[in-house]
């Protein structure tokens, strides 16, 4: 590693997705959100995929393309419905306006700081 400094330093936008310049970028990060919790219930129950099928009628294979992160053949709404089979349950709230300015604060030198929160 060099110990030379980094001159600018760039904060992501809170979403992955849209800072690789993603065509769908919010779907892919919510998708990616509910996957998560849908490994955290499985986890925290210390169900295997297969215990997994049995308790809710999904396919073995799709708790494995969940918990590896192909997501490609899953909707929100599928996915929302593994989550509720699972026993738990989904709040969303939605914020509409136009988007935020990044704010600068004092001190930063015109650098700015992008805040974003993803609430679910």
């Amino acid at each position: 590693m060099k110990s030379e400094k980094l001159a600018v330093v760039t904060r992501g936008s809170g979403n992955v997705f849209r800072d690789l310049g993603r065509k769908n970028a919010d779907a892919e990060q919510f998708k990616a959100i509910l996957a998560a919790e849908i490994i955290k219930a499985l986890d925290r129950e210390r169900m295997t995929v297969r215990a997994a099928h049995g308790r809710t009628g999904i396919a073995a294979a799709d708790f494995s393309r969940i918990r590896n992160a192909d997501l490609g053949r899953f909707t929100v709404d599928r996915l929302m419905s593994i989550i509720n089979r699972l026993g738990s349950r989904i709040e969303v709230r939605f914020e509409s306006g136009p988007p935020r300015r990044p704010a600068t604060k004092p001190g930063h030198k015109g650098r700015h700081i992008q805040e974003s929160r993803a609430i679910i």
